[in-house]
């Protein structure tokens, strides 16, 4: 009779995962822009120590120091998993200064709910924009979110229903962009916020004209006003993955510009790297 899976479950805090993403890619910090990107001194739980309150014991770094332990020993046993920390073995957390920025940033995702987004390409980028919110609400002490949706016309909507709206229409990824600079215009000063668009989709759209349309409006309008530009091509089985293609062509060269191809979820982490690891 073979041996159940030991699982050991450990609450991690979103700053803690931010922390992980950025060594798991080699994340840069970001430098904010603007007359707010002023840094400001903070104390966060970052650091280790040996010694400690037990409402600071880091029960994760305690177990691993634990089970390096007794493999050291050679006690433990792959039979019978049990680790059982020692007094030496605790660690808890401790506090450091860490310059933080006191600007602000805007997220603004855009998704298409044309018809041949399915479910998994919609449960992609809902998990790439988990990973994207948690590393970004690390570099900045404020931010707000907002999510934009569009088949053949474009609107705002909450985060619930950017996940999981589905409409049956074709696809003119112009009403997103146009609507996009228009939040952008009306909300988010470049001087005081750090703008960030997502768009994702799986390539298709109404037509040439309208694609060299959004190049109008990228170039025109909303490249002057963000940090930069994240476009993540997700593949379904109908989409055509031609925008991409003519987005690396117009404007390839501009690296306020970043596309991706995701083509299952083990793309989304080359992903997340191309779009944040420019540290802008």
């Amino acid at each position: 009779e073979e041996a159940g899976e030991h699982v050991l479950e450990v609450e991690v805090s979103l700053p803690e995962l931010a922390e992980l993403l950025g060594e798991e890619l080699r994340l840069p910090a970001i430098r904010p822009r603007g007359r707010e990107a002023v840094l400001s001194d903070v104390r966060r739980y970052r650091s280790i120590r040996r010694t400690g309150p037990e409402s600071l014991r880091h029960f994760r770094r305690t177990f691993r120091t634990a089970l390096r332990r007794q493999i050291a020993e050679g006690t433990y046993e792959p039979d019978r998993p049990v680790v059982v920390p020692r007094r030496e073995d605790r660690r808890y957390r401790s506090w450091r200064i860490a310059e933080v920025p006191q600007s602000n940033a805007a997220v603004i995702y855009m998704m298409d709910v044309s018809g041949s987004m399915g479910t998994e390409q919609k449960e992609i980028v809902r998990i790439e924009a988990f990973w994207i919110d948690t590393w970004l609400r690390s570099q900045y002490r404020n931010i707000e979110v907002r999510y934009i949706v569009h088949d053949a016309a474009a609107r705002e909507v909450d985060r619930h229903s950017f996940f999981h709206l589905r409409e049956s229409g074709g696809t003119k990824i112009s009403s997103a962009y146009e609507l996009c600079s228009r939040i952008v215009e009306e909300r988010y000063s470049p001087m005081e916020w750090n703008v960030y668009p997502f768009h994702f989709s799986d390539g298709d759209n109404w037509s040439g004209g309208d694609t060299r349309t959004c190049m109008e409006l990228l170039r025109e309008k909303l490249l002057p006003r963000v940090n930069v530009f994240c476009y993540g091509q997700v593949k379904s089985a109908y989409g055509s993955g031609q925008f991409k293609v003519d987005l690396d062509d117009e404007l390839g060269d501009d690296g306020r510009v970043l596309t991706s191809e995701i083509p299952d979820r083990e793309g989304i982490l080359p992903s997340i790297r191309t779009f944040l690891g420019t540290g802008r």
